[in-house]
C-alpha cells in the first residue's frame, strides 16, 4: 500500500505513534470547525490516473445512469411544510455509478479495504470500530458527472461520508456546502430556503485536487457538486463503512440506487 498511499505524509500504518495521533487530532479539529477534513495528496502521484484507467472502461460501457428530480431532503414531502414552500424546491441530479462488484481487484477496492484506513477513520469519527460494508454493490461506488450534470443540494442520510477524488472536471464539479445549516432540534426551513435561492452568505465552495481523501459530516450540512463543464468528467470514489459488521442493502434499495438487485 505504500506505493499507493502517501504513508510518509499520512502515517495510517503507524497507529498510536505521535505522528498518527497528531493527524487524528488535526482531522478532529477540522471536522469541528468546518464539518469536514481533507487529506490532499493522499494518493501518490500517478495513482489517481491509474485508478481512472482501471474504471473508465466500465464507466463508459456499464455504469448505471441515475437521473431524478428531488428536494434537498430526498423525501416526497415534509409534514410541517406546505407543498410549495421554497425549502422544498425541486432540483435535478444526474450521475453515473460503477458498483463494487464491477471493479473487484481494482486500486479503489484495495484502498477501501485497507484496514489501517478503516481504523484511522473510526478514530476521526469518534467510533470504537468501523467495518467495511458487506453489500457486494454498495460497499464502494465510483460516481462520474459529465458536462451539464451535477449532484444537487441534499443532506446525507449517514453521519459521515468518505470520498476519494480520482479526476476533476475541467470546470465546475466543485463541492459547495453550508456547514451546520440545520441541527437535530432545529430544521431551519427558512435558512434552507435562502440557500436554495442563492442568498446564503455562509455557503462555501471547495475545489479539491485529484488524490484528496475527504471526510464530510453531511447530515446537517447541506451540500452539492456544482454542474460539470468541459469534456473531462468528474470521477469520485465513495466508501461506505458502518459501526456494525455485515451491513447489506435491501433488494429494493439496490434497485433504487443501481437499477439491479444483484
Amino acid at each position: 500500500m505504500k506505493d499507493i498511499l502517501d504513508l510518509d505524509r499520512y502515517p495510517l500504518d503507524r497507529e498510536g505513534s505521535p505522528e498518527w495521533n497528531r493527524l487524528v487530532e488535526q482531522s478532529l479539529a477540522a471536522l469541528e470547525a468546518d464539518g469536514m477534513f481533507n487529506l490532499e495528496g493522499f494518493l501518490r502521484p500517478g495513482v489517481a490516473e491509474q485508478a481512472v484507467r482501471e474504471i473508465k472502461p466500465v464507466m463508459d460501457s456499464r455504469s448505471h445512469v441515475h437521473k431524478r428530480m428531488h428536494n434537498i431532503y430526498f423525501k416526497p414531502s415534509i409534514p410541517e411544510l406546505a407543498p410549495g414552500h421554497p425549502a422544498l424546491r425541486q432540483v435535478e441530479t444526474i450521475s453515473h455509478t460503477v458498483c463494487a462488484d464491477q471493479i473487484a481487484g481494482s486500486t479503489v477496492m484495495a484502498i477501501y479495504e485497507y484496514e489501517p484506513l478503516v481504523r484511522f477513520l473510526a478514530a476521526t469519527m469518534g467510533k470504537a470500530k468501523l467495518h467495511v460494508m458487506q453489500d457486494p454493490l454498495a460497499r464502494a461506488n465510483v460516481m462520474a458527472y459529465r458536462a451539464g450534470e451535477a449532484l444537487n443540494w441534499h443532506f446525507d442520510r449517514s453521519e459521515f461520508t468518505t470520498t476519494l477524488l480520482l479526476q476533476q472536471a475541467q470546470r465546475g464539479g466543485d463541492l459547495e456546502y453550508r456547514t451546520d445549516l440545520r441541527s437535530d432540534d432545529n430544521p431551519n426551513y427558512e435558512g434552507v430556503a435562502r440557500l436554495l435561492e442563492g442568498r446564503d452568505p455562509d455557503a462555501r465552495i471547495l475545489r479539491m485536487k485529484p488524490g484528496t481523501l475527504n471526510v464530510f459530516r453531511g447530515k446537517n450540512t447541506a451540500h452539492r457538486v456544482t454542474t460539470v463543464e468541459g469534456e473531462r468528467e468528474r470521477m469520485i470514489a465513495v466508501f461506505s463503512y458502518y459501526e456494525r459488521p455485515g451491513v447489506m442493502f435491501s433488494e429494493e434499495e439496490r434497485v433504487g440506487f443501481y437499477g439491479r438487485a444483484a
